[in-house]
């Protein structure tokens, strides 16, 4: 499991910063969707609102290492 996160991670890092905003837009809002259509009709897996979640926190974390200069 722990591959699979390290791949994740090296995939952030080698997005150019445009990508990586543009990717933090669309998980945001595929997000709110995902949260939209839960509240309404109870989603097959609702794990994956915890994941996405988990993503975008990946993401803002690389963005802010990048703006820090790290």
């Amino acid at each position: 499991m722990a591959k699979a996160k390290k791949a994740k991670v090296d995939d952030y890092r080698s997005l150019s910063i445009e990508a990586l905003n543009e990717r933090i837009a669309d998980e945001e809002v595929r997000l709110k969707k995902t949260k939209f259509s839960h509240a309404v009709n109870p989603v097959e897996n609702p794990l994956s609102i915890k994941t996405q979640r988990r993503a975008i926190a990946r993401l803002k974390t690389e963005q802010r290492k990048r703006a820090l200069g790290l």
